[in-house]
């Protein structure tokens, strides 16, 4: 029974923390294609700095929604497979 509980709590903390790293990893990908983006659309928008911030928030949003709904369809089929 210990053993059994010792091998969940094991198998957990291994997932936990592997998707904790992950999500450091993404936050950081995430800081980069910020800049990217700002600094794209600012060019391109140049004359009103206010449509800019407003375009990279849309575009930063659509993109992380993307995201979102991809992983959680990888992970939905996951869960079914198992």
């Amino acid at each position: 029974m210990v053993l059994k509980a010792a091998k969940k709590f094991n198998e957990e903390l291994r997932k936990n923390m592997h998707t904790a790293v992950i999500a450091a990893f993404s936050l950081v990908i995430a800081f980069a294609w910020r800049d990217v983006i700002t600094e794209y659309v600012n060019d391109l928008t140049s004359v009103a700095p206010i449509h800019s911030k407003l375009i990279s928030a849309i575009l930063v949003t659509i993109i992380a929604v993307i995201g979102i709904v991809l992983v959680s369809f990888i992970f939905a089929k996951k869960e079914d497979n198992k």
